[in-house]
């Protein structure tokens, strides 16, 4: 090679270094790779023996000399997906990176390399991956305090938390301050072992770190979830003589005091308020708190709020329902009016700008404001009261047009609005109409189960007992596991038909299935009473109220018992459903049935209905 051609590849060869050197973060890993690439470049630049002299060695020296070599070289073969991923994160191409990241971690099972993957991991919210990262890391460096509480926070957001607490203790005992108040998310969905065990090992922490308030926080919080409030209230109060304004213990203690009926159990709290009045965490929550129990407490509280951050939509949306709350609407709809003008939280605001508009007996003002909810949390809602008060109208047309308009708009909610559209229709007793949505919807989502259920029920009430049939079967078709078509089917077999043969393998086809659902129970004592098997009827449908107090099943229950002669147990069954559902159809069609005219022809005895079946 000659002269010009050697000082053009050296060039070069730096011109590289240079850019990496500017464009890579000078981290544990980008030091590592610039050390082995430059060394590589700058000794692969001339690879002829025959032109590289002493004095190109010397040259170069001190360029492969600029850092320390590391103790294990990467081997060559990692370098390439290692720097792909380096200039991959820099063109913010995270998926390329986190994927050679990935891939080189395992095959190099360098503590470094783990960190830097699981950080990346964590960046892009990729828990599976962070996870299996992080306990790499943890068992290539298992003292780093960094890795023991990353592995810990991921495993407490996986319900993992009798792993995790190993793991806190010892990022403490290595100096970092671990959240141990994290390990009772989740608490209640431990089964009594994991939650003994939990509670015994932060116990022998606590023991062992006596004066960390995390820890004496977490005590409370156990006791507190075991309704044991002296003893937590004890361990709090030490938690004040380290630490008099912590801001999780006071507010864990006015909860404690609340529910103990307390008489001042905001003292502690407003304290800390006058202490530190800009603290606004700590004055949300308060303000929360007193929406239970005082209103317009909490009025002032959220109106502090607002004036030291006047453009906080979520504070404004607070007032405004804390104004609706207390039946000041003017103020609320300016609150609302306010969130638009900063164009925060609109759907919320043209919701409840609905909302007062239809209470105040201005539909066109209501149709208008939901007309303008987005996909969103209100989105359903909006629709709901929309097309209510359109059907109501007798604005049909104008109904089946705007739904028509919002499943071209928001395809992926087609099925739930096609239900929504059917259910208000039924609600009008417009159920042609409403057979006329369902059929539209299930020429194009012929596989919906919703949909034929709907479609099924609605045949059910006018009587077409083929085509509900129909429906239902093709639902069991397609899932034959599905107890709710399986116990509609059954049930109606038993209380339409005389097909009671049928109508019992159903029933105990889904009771098998889920043996502890009330319709189900419901519907096996209603087939065994079709079929004069009244005890066991009895002993059904007991079960069932007990379960589920629902007027149909109180119909059914009383039937039973007054059909055998307890007639007292009967009426109180029937006056307590009366009394939270008098216009029950199925409840008064069984007392016209029955022939029972008036329910004061027959005193009811003392305490719960259900006590008095026997």
């Amino acid at each position: 090679m000659c002269r010009g051609a050697r000082q053009a590849t050296l060039w070069v060869s730096v011109s590289v270094c240079v850019i990496i050197t500017t464009v890579l973060p000078l981290d544990y890993l980008v030091s590592r790779l610039l050390v082995i690439v430059t060394a590589c470049v700058l000794l692969t630049a001339c690879a002829s023996p025959a032109t590289i002299t002493q004095k190109d060695l010397a040259a170069q020296a001190p360029v492969a000399d600029a850092a320390e070599p590391p103790e294990r070289p990467f081997p060559d073969d990692s370098l390439y997906p290692l720097l792909v991923a380096e200039f991959a994160l820099r063109r913010r191409d995270y998926d390329v990176a986190l994927d050679n990241y990935l891939t080189q971690s395992r095959i190099l099972r360098d503590a470094g390399v783990s960190a830097h993957t699981t950080h990346l991991t964590q960046f892009m919210q990729r828990e599976p991956e962070a996870l299996g990262a992080a306990e790499l890391w943890v068992e290539l460096d298992p003292d780093n305090v960094e890795a023991n509480g990353t592995l810990a926070s991921l495993l407490v957001r996986q319900g993992r938390t009798v792993e995790a607490l190993p793991l806190l203790a010892l990022a403490e005992r290595g100096g970092a301050q671990a959240n141990f108040p994290t390990l009772l998310n989740g608490f209640n969905q431990l089964n009594e072992q994991q939650r003994a065990k939990l509670v015994g090992g932060i116990n022998e922490l606590a023991a062992e770190f006596p004066d960390n308030t995390p820890l004496l926080l977490t005590q409370a919080l156990i006791y507190t979830e075991y309704n044991q409030y002296d003893l937590a209230l004890d361990k709090l109060d030490k938690l004040f003589d380290l630490e008099p304004y912590q801001p999780q213990a006071i507010l864990l203690e006015a909860k404690i005091l609340l529910t103990v009926d307390a008489k001042k159990p905001f003292a502690r709290l407003q304290q800390a308020l006058q202490e530190n009045p800009q603290d606004k965490r700590l004055r949300l929550q308060y303000g929360r708190l007193l929406t239970a129990s005082d209103m317009a407490a909490a009025q002032q509280q959220f109106e502090i709020l607002s004036m030291q951050s006047p453009r906080d939509g979520d504070l404004l949306l607070s007032l405004a329902l804390i104004n609706r709350e207390v039946g000041d609407d003017l103020a609320a709809k300016a609150y609302l009016n306010q969130l638009l003008a900063l164009e925060q939280r609109m759907d919320e605001a043209h919701f409840y700008l609905g909302s007062i508009a239809e209470d105040a007996g201005n539909p066109q003002e209501a149709v208008s404001q939901y007309m303008q909810v987005q996909d969103s949390r209100e989105f359903l809602a909006a629709n709901n009261r929309l097309g209510r008060i359109l059907i109501a109208a007798g604005q049909l047309q104008r109904s089946r047009a705007w739904f028509n308009q919002q499943r071209e708009e928001n395809p992926g909610r087609r099925e739930t609005l096609y239900g929504l559209e059917a259910d208000l229709l039924v609600q009008a007793r417009a159920q042609d109409a409403a057979v006329q949505v369902l059929n539209q919807a299930l020429a194009e989502m012929p596989a919906s189960t919703s949909l034929l259920y709907a479609r099924s029920l609605l045949r059910e009430q006018q009587g077409d007992l083929v085509r509900m049939e129909k429906d239902l079967r093709a639902i069991i078709a397609s899932d034959p596991n599905n107890t709710t078509a399986i116990n509609a089917l059954g049930y109606t077999l038993a209380n339409r038909t005389e097909r009671y043969t049928e109508a019992m393998a159903l029933i105990s086809q889904a009771l098998a299935l889920d043996p502890d659902e009330p319709a189900i129970l419901d519907s096996m004592g209603w087939v065994l009473y079709r079929t004069g098997r009244y005890e066991e009827a009895l002993d059904y449908l007991t079960r069932a109220y007990a379960a589920f107090p629902d007027p149909e099943v109180a119909a059914h229950l009383g039937e039973v018992l007054w059909v055998t002669g307890d007639t007292d147990a009967a009426t109180a069954i029937w006056q307590g459903a009366l009394l939270k559902n008098p216009d029950h159809e199925t409840l008064l069609s069984t007392l016209e049935r029955l022939g029972v005219s008036s329910l004061k022809d027959h005193p009811v005895g003392s305490g719960n209905p259900i006590d008095e079946v026997h």
